[in-house]
């Protein structure tokens, strides 16, 4: 680790830009790259950048203020936002060329009231197709379909794309949604919208359920390298995941047998060994519920959490391996080049690797691979 550092998390940005590109291959379709919340973590503007030279056509996120982040941080391709609360600035989003997600008729007229001169302002009409979260309702596409036609019409509103969710529960279940988007899209060609595009799959759909591909796809976790599925690696998928979490033993203690180890000793050494103290904990991300479950690997072999993840630092069981304060110790990276896997700590806390990577908190340090 670079000399100083006590915790750090690496963020390899080829890695995106070769797992975008390899997605754009097997998917033949427009890219969206989601980078919302800090690109899951991995911070969103390199990940935009990444992405985007990876051949991504635009990225998305969830909400304006992260749009216009983007916006600040030098991101000039096509962004689009899609959750709104009830005094959303559209007119600010407008003004900077953000793609507004509209999930109703008052967004929509929201949106076109946001519209100045003769600069429409664009929109991707967001259709609820049974995940029951936010999208135009059923019973209200006429009404939004022909309200954004006559917008559009007028040179208030562009439309320039059609989308909703999928559940992943079932293939079955994906498919019975993708039949009622093609109800949607058909509803809004009969009333002359023509967007350039259309989107209902993301990562999971993407890979595993090719005629929800349409001609855009929107990929979150995948671009990171990681797996949407539970019973496929990253290496599985052709992926490479792009962060690594690691930190510098803080502290080494040889320990007799009985030893109680961290808060509650929910753990006592069986006999005379060594722990280690990694400077991470739940304040940096690290799940408290992954204690006495997970395992990090220093010096080429991997030794399990000993006891309770703390706010700050857990504490890890080495035997009598040799062990210096300084050693490296890797929560999680790349399996192939010898890290754990995220998914290990995601199955120890009962989470996904979605939300492991995502939470890694601001106190940890990122550092793009190489610089």
């Amino acid at each position: 680790m670079p000399h100083g550092t006590m915790r750090e998390a690496v963020i390899d940005t080829d890695a995106i830009e070769d797992n975008v590109r390899h997605l754009r291959r097997l998917t033949a379709s427009e890219v969206i790259a989601v980078v919302k919340a800090d690109g899951y973590g991995h911070g969103a503007v390199r990940s935009a950048r990444a992405a985007l030279a990876g051949g991504a056509g635009r990225v998305a996120v969830a909400d304006i203020d992260e749009a216009l982040a983007l916006r600040r941080g030098g991101i000039d391709a096509p962004v689009l936002a899609w959750l709104h609360g009830p005094d959303a600035d559209f007119a600010q989003a407008a003004s900077r060329g953000i793609e507004l997600g509209i999930s109703s008729h008052d967004q929509l007229q929201a949106a076109a009231a946001a519209s100045r001169g003769d600069h429409p302002v664009t929109v991707q009409l967001k259709v609820e197709t049974g995940l029951g979260r936010n999208g135009i309702a059923p019973a209200d596409y006429a009404l939004v379909f022909a309200e954004a036609a006559r917008l559009e019409r007028i040179g208030k509103l562009r439309v320039a794309g059609i989308f909703s969710h999928l559940s992943n529960t079932s293939e079955d279940e994906d498919r019975a949604a993708l039949a009622r988007f093609q109800v949607a899209l058909a509803g809004a060609g009969s009333y002359g919208l023509r967007p350039h595009l259309t989107h209902i799959a993301a990562s999971h759909a993407a890979i595993a359920l090719p005629e929800a591909r349409l001609n855009c796809v929107r990929l979150g976790i995948a671009i990171y390298g990681l797996s949407p599925f539970a019973d496929k690696t990253s290496a599985d998928l052709g992926l490479r995941p792009a962060m690594t979490l690691r930190a510098a033993v803080a502290a080494v203690r040889r320990v007799p047998a009985g030893q109680g180890v961290s808060y509650g000793y929910t753990h006592r050494t069986a006999g005379e060994t060594t722990l280690a103290l990694v400077p991470l904990g739940y304040a940096d991300g690290v799940p408290r519920a992954a204690s006495s479950g997970a395992a990090v690997r220093i010096g080429g072999r991997t030794f399990p959490v000993a006891g309770r993840i703390a706010m700050d630092q857990f504490v890890v069981d080495v035997g009598d391996t040799p062990v210096a304060v300084g050693d490296e110790a890797v929560l999680f990276g790349d399996p192939t080049l010898g890290a754990p896997p995220v998914e290990a700590w995601a199955e120890s806390a009962g989470t996904i690797n979605y939300e492991i990577v995502t939470r890694i908190g601001p106190r940890v340090p990122r550092r793009e691979a190489g610089k």
